[in-house]
């Protein structure tokens, strides 16, 4: 009996040991595969040549990114962090000569999204540079788009030119962010008081109410500490009820 016992936790250590390593390779591949997945994910940065082009991106060295074009690489990389393009990135930092570079690339994709859905114009509209906004305009730049816009970002910034310029290109005054946060919201929250005035004049609708808080645009000015913008446009919604 004693013999047969032996045999039986013997076959069962064999058994324990055949799982496990059958487990570890399993793990093994899965772990590679992951990896795999990852390198290949469609437009991360990878390797050297990445590494440089975000770095001189950040401090406007187009003379360092002009041979890693020419070696192929593809200009609407993104980077790991935050996922921006090099034009993103560009117009972060001001960097006016790899922006101009980079928007000359026959390959340039200007609709290329940050993780956080940002594209080049939107980023010109809230850095308030206007060259750049005319640029990707006159290269096609989509104006409106599902979620936050340019005229959200020109107006949180209080970029009025900007403004005047989506809204004269058909840029939607009335655009709803994820939580239906109007640009007229944005700048009465941010205290851009011009910007709501020429929402305002433009034909903004002062009534709409986010999703997430359920207020209007004056009540966003309220709650920021600005009720003189928040007089304004119940001033401006009272002499409408006027006119009707």
């Amino acid at each position: 009996m004693a013999a047969l016992l032996r045999r039986v936790a013997k076959r069962l250590r064999k058994l324990r040991a055949r799982l496990r390593s059958r487990i570890a390779l399993r793990l093994g591949i899965a772990t590679v595969a992951v990896a795999s997945a990852l390198a290949a994910a469609p437009g991360l940065a990878q390797g050297d040549d990445a590494v440089s082009f975000f770095r001189a991106a950040q401090v406007n060295d187009a003379g360092r990114i002009k041979p890693l074009l020419a070696r192929g690489l593809d200009p609407n990389l993104r980077e790991p962090e935050r996922g921006e393009t090099g034009m993103i990135v560009a117009l972060r930092n001001d960097a006016m000569d790899v922006f101009r570079l980079l928007l000359a690339q026959p390959k340039i994709d200007l609709e290329v999204q940050a993780a956080n859905g940002n594209t080049a114009l939107m980023m010109a509209a809230f850095k308030n540079n206007m060259p750049a906004v005319k640029a990707l305009l006159a290269k096609g730049a989509q104006v409106n788009r599902p979620g936050w816009t340019a005229l959200h970002y020109a107006a949180a910034a209080g970029a009025l030119d900007i403004m005047r310029v989506l809204l004269d290109q058909h840029a939607y005054i009335d655009a709803e962010s994820p939580t239906k946060l109007t640009p007229l919201m944005l700048a009465a929250r941010e205290g851009q008081e011009d910007a709501v005035k020429l929402l305002l004049q433009e034909g903004a609708d002062a009534t709409l109410r986010d999703s997430a808080f359920k207020i209007d645009a004056a009540e966003f000015a309220e709650r920021a500490d600005k009720p003189w913008i928040a007089k304004a446009i119940r001033q401006h919604l009272a002499e409408q009820i006027m006119r009707r």
